[in-house]
């Protein structure tokens, strides 16, 4: 039986969102007669971990009553959805065991092995790092596709049902292009990569921003344009700065769902949010996410990888509703998220020299099996760590001004940015270093973790 992993990451209260996922994973298993493994990294803490654990209980309940059980509503053999509820104890047992066993870094307990394990649960919030976790989990579970949700998001409803994107990703996912065809609306694929397989799918989102800061376009639209045009590459124009602002976190618009929509082509990687996106595993058994702490955005760049190395993809308009926790918005949680917003922002000097390199690449980053060269993006990335900071300097004196001209908390959080300065650009740097150092030991762990034996595999 096909094995996925359907993988929802949080460290907020969310119990609502495993039930809705609980529901997608179920819905997988009858209509395409997979084995989900249903997969929660929970990093909240132990009060919403046990709220979560209650979730997740009646989510086994309606199944066979069994710890491990079959999906709600399957027939015998039609398809099963197995829960994983992992705490990060659990995960840090499970990814000790796996560095040790890869023989990467050295021991585990050593330097490398502490700071390889630092990487892939950090103290702070990763984007990439959790993602990653699921992607060696997944293949330890035998699993042929990751399907990634978030916490603050929902399903859409047509005629009271919920529109779940599995639908799309595991209808194509896989396949060779040209055998997917049959299974979307539109091809728009030159037929010179027909017989690539497809290697994304996804859609976007419908409701607010993927990024909190709609409030700076409410206050002043003209210190939104500068605040967001700060992530455009070097030297872009002010013609560029524009479209990427008009075109910036704005997901698939506000219509709701009506019917089915579904492009195989070079994925239009606009189009799709890390919420509501599906990776073969053949993409990420070989490149895993830059693991950078309080960036937001970190997670997007196997979607930059997959389309440069001319992989096929689907992006389809089953689109998630994105919702804002009220952390965001005020006190230590607005702090922390324009905080991630400014490491985005930092990140950029050095991921576009990468971004730029792998287009330039093209096809070349691929074998002759159409897997991807997973050194040559890391050496891309360790060039890039050399890139001069003077960038970075006038991006942090724009934000500053920006945030100071709209007053109020945007002013204070400018108080509280002034004298991290150093210490975000020199993290900057440090986290693309760390994304080549984990790409190197990356193709080690992923072999460690298949041959994971069953009695160490995390329940």
């Amino acid at each position: 039986m096909r094995a996925v992993c359907l993988t929802l990451p949080t460290n907020r209260e969310c119990a609502a969102t495993i039930a809705a996922i609980g529901a997608e994973a179920a819905y997988a298993a009858r209509r395409f007669g997979v084995r989900v493994h249903l997969l929660i990294l929970d990093s909240a803490d132990p009060a919403i971990y046990r709220r979560h654990a209650e979730a997740v209980a009646a989510l086994r309940a309606v199944g066979s009553g069994e710890a491990l059980g079959a999906a709600p509503g399957t027939a015998s053999g039609a398809g099963e959805v197995v829960v994983h509820h992992l705490d990060e104890a659990a995960q840090r047992g499970f990814l000790r065991d796996v560095i040790e066993r890869s023989g990467a870094v050295g021991p585990a307990d050593g330097p490398l092995g502490e700071h390889l394990l630092d990487l892939m649960l950090p103290d702070a919030v990763s984007y990439g790092a959790c993602t990653n976790r699921a992607f060696l989990l997944a293949g330890a579970l035998g699993c042929a596709s990751v399907h990634r949700r978030d916490s603050d998001s929902a399903y859409q409803l047509l005629d009271g049902e919920p529109v779940f994107p599995i639908e799309h990703e595991l209808a194509t996912l896989g396949l060779k292009a040209a055998d997917a065809a049959a299974a979307v609306t539109e091809v728009a694929l030159d037929p010179v990569h027909a017989d690539k397989p497809v290697a994304l799918v996804g859609g976007s989102f419908v409701g607010e921003l993927s990024v909190d800061i709609g409030e700076i376009r409410e206050l002043d639209p003209d210190a939104y344009h500068q605040v967001v045009g700060l992530w455009a590459p070097t030297g872009a124009s002010e013609q560029e700065r524009r479209e990427l602002v008009a075109d910036s976190f704005t997901g698939g618009g506000t219509d709701p769902f009506r019917h089915d929509r579904a492009v195989l082509d070079l994925p239009d990687i606009w189009r799709i949010d890390m919420c509501n996106v599906a990776l073969d595993h053949e993409v990420y058994d070989r490149v895993p996410l830059p693991p950078a702490t309080a960036t937001i955005g970190s997670d997007y760049f196997l979607l930059h990888l997959v389309r440069d190395a001319t992989l096929p993809g689907v992006v389809h308009n089953r689109h998630i509703v994105n919702y804002y926790t009220p952390e965001r918005r005020t006190g230590a949680g607005f702090t922390a998220y324009q905080l991630r917003y400014a490491k985005f922002l930092l990140s950029m000097l050095y991921l576009y020299p990468v971004y730029s390199e792998m287009e330039a690449a093209g096809g070349a980053l691929l074998d002759e099996a159409n897997r991807i060269r997973a050194d040559v993006i890391a050496d891309s990335a360790r060039r890039s760590a050399a890139t001069d900071r003077a960038e970075n300097h006038r991006r942090l004196d724009a934000l500053d001004h920006c945030y100071r001209r709209l007053g109020g908390k945007y002013a204070e959080f400018a108080d509280h940015l002034a004298p991290e300065r150093a210490r975000l650009l020199d993290e900057a740097q440090a986290d693309i270093e760390d994304f080549a150092l984990l790409i190197d030991a990356w193709g080690p762990l992923m072999r460690a973790s298949k041959a994971t034996p069953a009695d160490r595999l995390p329940r």
